[in-house]
């Protein structure tokens, strides 16, 4: 019998008049100061703390406790990862722990080339899932190596090469052209005019060796959290849903949730101390113009490719 219970016994006995107190405490054992506790209340603190965590875990359930209490942090909560963490226990809210894979057996052939700077290494995969309807879904996903921001996810049914060149030149339009391009062996990304066309625009393609994921390791932990986060917590009915939710999750995955990888913060607060930190320059003394000051690369690659250099020379001449 615990003393919680002899407590309640003893207290019993005592309220019915049947004993003191004192007499009630040596028949059951208890000391007086077990008999005379009083449990304390709630503190208002705690229970608006517990209110918040049970919010935030709520509204990213996939999140564990170092990055939900740098989420509380930002709110203005005073709290340490181990109370969230013994607080996430009691409510019931602790994640599952993952089981542990099997890790690869072997050296590594080679090592990936490592970003230095923002727009140094873009990265590209793809990733397949279906609709509850039982169509197919194609994913491109586009990330900067440095920033891990997530510059893309374009969702189509079906993606071909000419569709990666649009969607890359769309890209470059708005945040500049990257150095390298690093990708796997996919029919896609090999392809011959494709990779004509990086060529012509000075962007070096990486493709890792076939039978290599860990290669490109940045692109394969996106695909991962991408999944995990995303694809298989909602039910996508219909190609325009998918890409709504798809885009609402980038959305968070680049402005709201905090990266180990960068410190506990996000890709653009990560890009934006990288602007702070960079010295200013002068676009002209620059080797790469601005993305706003730079022409449409596609009609660049139009004119030098698809115009025959002869008839525009004679067609200026003639209009002299």
């Amino acid at each position: 019998m615990s003393p919680g219970h002899k407590r309640q016994v003893a207290e019993e006995f005592v309220s019915g008049g049947r004993c003191t107190a004192r007499a009630a405490c040596r028949h059951f054992g208890l000391h007086r100061s077990t008999f005379a506790y009083e449990a304390k209340q709630p503190d208002a603190w705690l229970a608006r703390l517990k209110a918040a965590l049970r919010r935030v875990s709520n509204q990213h359930p996939e999140m564990g406790y170092p990055k939900v209490t740098k989420l509380l942090k930002d709110e203005g909560w005073k709290v340490g990862t181990r109370m969230v963490q013994r607080l996430r226990r009691e409510l019931g809210l602790a994640v599952p722990a993952k089981k542990p894979k099997k890790r690869r057996q072997g050296v590594s052939t080679g090592l990936p080339t490592k970003a230095t700077h923002r727009g140094h290494v873009w990265t590209w995969d793809f990733v397949h899932d279906t609709t509850v309807r039982g169509g197919k879904l194609r994913m491109l996903n586009i990330i900067d190596e440095f920033t891990r921001e997530c510059l893309c996810i374009y969702v189509d049914r079906r993606i071909n090469a000419r569709k990666v060149r649009r969607i890359i030149s769309e890209l470059i339009d708005i945040h500049g052209a990257p150095e390298h391009i690093r990708s796997d062996n996919g029919s896609e990304f090999i392809e011959k005019d494709l990779r004509a066309w990086l060529a012509d625009n000075q962007i070096k393609t990486l493709y890792i060796e076939p039978g290599s994921p860990w290669q490109n390791g940045y692109i394969e932990s996106f695909n991962a959290r991408f999944r995990e986060e995303c694809l298989n917590r909602e039910q996508l009915w219909t190609l325009s849903e998918a890409r709504v939710v798809i885009e609402d999750w980038r959305w968070k995955y680049n402005n709201i949730r905090p990266h180990r990888s960068l410190g506990y913060i996000t890709p653009l607060e990560f890009a934006q101390e990288e602007i702070k930190e960079e010295p200013p320059t002068q676009c002209w003394a620059s080797g790469r113009a601005t993305p706003s000051l730079r022409p449409s690369i596609d009609l660049l690659y139009n004119l030098e490719h698809i115009i025959n250099p002869s008839r525009l020379t004679k067609a200026l001449a003639r209009f002299g």
